[in-house]
Formats: structure tokens, C-alpha cells, sequence
């Protein structure tokens, strides 16, 4: 009888010290182009249960930088949750070089499809070389804890999940319908083919430039929470969250456009759902919420030159052809030695420049000079020698931490700031890659579980997300982490 008022005891004290540690359910959201000002522009017309509730009931980190370059998708999911940079981390763009040829972020031909007979779950968090929030969980409770990724794009489901995630979920544009990988799972289970049922078949125009998208992607969460019992089990749990449509119609329509207005004033009522959602399921409380952005986005090359703000565009593939034209009569040659522009970098092309017999540092010195002629082109840095570059400080420290020695280009190319990269012809678009504050000033609001009301105009960086988190949660850093928590968040 004693023994088993003991066990009693310490089954109790056990459960009063998760209660005291840890929240019951981490939710980790991320809305894709997502600027910080949009919490701001369209504030009279949000309710009170989304971004509004975010900002008045929990820690706004008002001056949340990007602290590398190129700020794009891939990079941007995968720095929130590792608290790392590519230089680190390895993913050094949507698409980028492994074994010298241009790899998509996830791409893994070794898994398969489940949930379509399509290759779109040809997929995987392999190229991801460190650890993220989650795996660090997933550790911290002796692989107790259950991590899921939910979003519309696959990279921004399967990277911030990262490597021991239970699943990632994320929308197949043909099938319409949610899928995985074999990396995860052998099947959907039926939860989740029961949900994609439920899921309208409609052209993906449809659904991807509408609030639809972001609306399945929040039902596809709420299916998960519910089935998967996350932040129901006496565990913590992670829930990764990622809206893509936000972006989707930014690259379309721009910054100003009705149809981003319509997004955000949709995604508020959708938040304010989700919330309320968890209240019920997890309780009010007692899970922990942070939302961000991979990236912000420029106001668009048109809408710019309509006001008279300095603006254009620099078109890519016009450039490339013109950059080798240059190289080939300075050396005289029919070899083309520059392979391309990826992610505002010149990739060499090593072979070519081999063949021909050139000094490699000749040919970097030519294409600096090059477009340092250029009209848009502000800084023009050989990667491998940026503290000699004449640049500032802040342009200096986001080159250096977006580039990956095995994975970036050679040559690093910074436009002036409204002027970006463009194929085909200028829109009523936009885009983000660079490292002003259009694209690198992102939300960060965290809600729930241990934060006290308040804000704050203090620097703090991409890269200090993750650390935060773990810092509340009291779990290790991931393991390539180079932030810190945000100390007016966890005093």
C-alpha cells in the first residue's frame, strides 16, 4: 500500500513538473512573404481573435531582422526552427548546388509518394544538416514527444518539422488533395484521407489564389491536433504551420493588391478560429504560439515608378547571356564561364574555365568588374574574399552567413535597393531575395504558455526564434544554432 502511495506521489509531482516546464503544445507558424507592417496596415480590420489577439495578449518582438542573404522560402522556414543560418544549416536557397548540379531544397528521388500517384512526395528533410526545434523535443522527452508539419508548400511542411518529425503533410497541386513521403509514413492515415475528402475540386487557381488555400491548410491542421491528440497525450507536442497562399499571391499581385488585402483579412478570421480551436482541444493557456515570416517582400517595380520612387528590373536571363558575352571576349573564348544566376549569385562554370586554362581568380575579377558597371548593381563580393569587399558592415555579416562554400554561387550580386530580379517582363508583381528591410523585417509574436503581455523595438534576429522557444520549453538549442533568446521574452 505505501509503495503504491509513493508511485501515486510521484506520478503527481512528475505531472506538476511538466505543468511547470513545459506547455502541452508548441505551434510554430510561419506566413509565407508575410511583411511586418502588414500587422499594422489592415489593424482596424482584423477581429480580435487573430493578430489582434497575438498583439494584445502576448510578446511582440517589434524589430525582428533577417540576418542573411538570400531571404527566400527555403532558407527563411529553415532558420526560424534550427536558429541557424545556410552557411550552417546548408539550405542555401529554394533550389541550390549539391555535387556542383542545382538540387530542389527537398527533393529525395530515394523516397516516394504517399497519398497521390503523383511525384510530388518525392521528398525529404535530408539536405537539412542540423537540428531543429522540434528534433530537439522529440530528444529532450526520450522521442516522447509527437512533431507534425502542416503546409501548402512542401518545404515549408517537411524543414521546419525537420528529421525525426512524426509526419509533414503538405498540398499535391494536381491531386489536390494533402500528402507525405515514405520518409514519414508508409500510408496517410485515415484521418487524413478522410479530410482530403472533404477538400473542394477546384482549379488550383482557384484554391491557391483565394483564402481556400490558407483555409484547408488551417482545417488540415485542426485534423491533425484532433486525430494525432497533439497536446492531449501528458506530453508536449509541436505543431509546425505554414501558410503559403500569402506568397503565392504576392509574386502575382504585389504589396497593394486587393487580393493580398483579401488574404490577410481572411487569414486574420482563420487564426482567430485556430485559436479558439486550441483553446477548446489544448485550453487556453496552456499551449505556447509564435507566428513569423520566412521573408517579407518588395513593394512592386511598377507601383514604385508610379510614385516616383526609384525602381526596375534586372533581368536575369538578358544578364546572363550579357555577363558571358563579356567573359568571352576578355578571354577569347566560345566557353561559356559563367554557368548561370541563382539566388543573385554568378555559379562559375569550373569546367569551362578549366578547359580553356584561365586563373579562376581572373575570371571572378572580370565578372566583378563586369557589374560594377552595371546600373542597378550596388555591390559586386567574390564570396570567398567578402572581408576584403568595400561594403558596409550589416550588406558584409548577411553575405557571409547566407553563404554555403559547397552550396552558393562564386559570385555574390547586391541590386540597389527597389531594383530586383525579374524573367520575362516587369508585373504588377513582386519578389524578395535582398537584404532590405522590405524583405528582411519579419513579424515575431509569440502568445500563450509563459509570455507575459508586452513589446519590444529591440534588434533581435531570425535566428534568435528558435533559442527563444527552447529557452521557454527548457530544451537544448538546435545543434547549429547561432541566436539567443529574446531576454524581454523569457526574463
Amino acid at each position: 500500500m505505501k509503495k503504491q502511495l509513493l508511485t501515486l506521489a510521484m506520478l503527481l509531482i512528475s505531472m506538476a513538473t511538466f505543468a511547470q516546464d513545459r506547455p502541452k503544445l508548441v505551434v510554430g507558424i510561419a506566413v509565407d512573404q508575410m511583411r511586418w507592417d502588414y500587422l499594422y496596415r489592415y489593424y482596424e480590420e482584423y477581429g480580435n481573435g487573430g493578430f489582434r489577439r497575438l498583439m494584445n495578449e502576448g510578446f511582440n518582438c517589434e524589430n525582428c531582422q533577417i540576418n542573411y542573404i538570400p531571404s527566400v522560402t527555403a532558407i527563411g522556414h529553415s532558420s526560424v526552427f534550427t536558429g541557424s543560418v545556410p552557411s550552417i544549416h546548408g539550405i542555401a536557397g529554394n533550389s541550390f548546388l549539391i555535387d556542383g548540379k542545382s538540387a530542389y531544397c527537398t527533393r529525395d528521388e530515394s523516397e516516394q509518394t504517399v497519398g497521390s500517384d503523383t511525384k510530388a512526395g518525392h521528398m525529404s528533410p535530408r539536405n537539412l544538416l542540423v537540428t531543429t526545434i522540434g528534433d530537439e523535443l522529440k530528444t529532450a522527452t526520450n522521442w516522447q514527444s509527437k512533431v507534425i508539419g502542416v503546409s501548402f508548400k512542401d518545404r515549408a511542411a517537411i524543414l521546419p518539422a525537420g528529421h525525426s518529425a512524426d509526419a509533414a503533410y503538405w498540398f499535391d497541386k494536381n491531386a489536390l488533395c494533402f500528402i507525405s513521403s515514405t520518409y514519414y509514413m508508409k500510408q496517410l492515415p485515415e484521418w487524413a484521407v478522410k479530410y482530403n475528402k472533404t477538400i473542394k475540386k477546384l482549379p488550383i487557381d482557384d484554391i491557391q489564389y483565394s483564402p481556400y488555400g490558407n483555409e484547408i491548410t488551417v482545417g488540415m491542421a485542426k485534423a491533425a491536433v484532433e486525430n494525432e491528440k497533439l497536446g492531449q497525450r501528458g506530453q508536449t507536442d509541436m505543431l509546425t504551420l505554414s501558410f503559403s497562399c500569402t506568397d503565392i499571391v504576392g509574386h502575382k499581385y504585389g504589396t497593394h493588391h486587393e487580393k493580398t488585402h483579401d488574404q490577410y483579412v481572411n487569414l486574420d478570421r482563420q487564426l482567430a478560429d485556430f485559436f479558439s480551436f486550441l483553446d477548446q482541444k489544448v485550453g487556453k493557456g496552456q499551449y505556447l504560439v509564435f507566428l513569423t515570416a520566412d521573408h517579407g517582400g518588395s513593394d512592386g517595380i511598377l507601383q514604385n515608378q508610379e510614385h516616383k520612387i526609384p525602381a526596375d528590373g534586372f533581368f536575369v536571363d538578358k544578364e546572363e547571356a550579357s555577363l558571358n558575352e563579356t567573359l568571352s571576349k576578355v578571354f577569347n573564348t566560345e566557353e561559356k564561364l559563367a554557368r548561370n544566376i541563382m539566388n543573385n549569385q554568378v555559379v562559375l562554370n569550373r569546367e569551362a574555365i578549366a578547359r580553356v586554362g584561365i586563373d579562376e581568380g581572373k575570371v571572378r575579377q572580370a565578372i566583378i568588374n563586369h557589374f560594377n558597371r552595371h546600373p542597378q548593381v550596388q555591390y559586386c563580393v567574390d564570396m570567398e574574399n567578402v572581408l576584403n569587399s568595400s561594403v558596409p558592415s550589416l550588406i558584409r555579416e548577411k553575405i557571409i552567413n547566407g553563404y554555403n562554400r559547397e552550396r552558393s554561387g562564386d559570385i555574390q550580386i547586391v541590386m540597389k535597393p527597389a531594383h530586383y530580379g525579374v524573367w520575362g517582363k516587369i508585373d504588377g508583381g513582386t519578389t524578395h531575395s535582398a537584404w532590405n528591410p522590405y524583405d528582411c523585417h519579419i513579424p515575431f509574436v509569440l502568445m500563450g504558455w509563459g509570455v507575459e503581455h508586452g513589446s519590444s523595438q529591440v534588434e533581435c534576429h531570425i535566428t534568435d526564434i528558435a533559442p527563444t522557444i527552447c529557452a521557454l520549453i527548457h530544451v537544448q538549442a538546435p545543434n547549429g544554432c547561432i541566436g539567443n533568446p529574446v531576454i524581454q521574452v523569457t526574463k
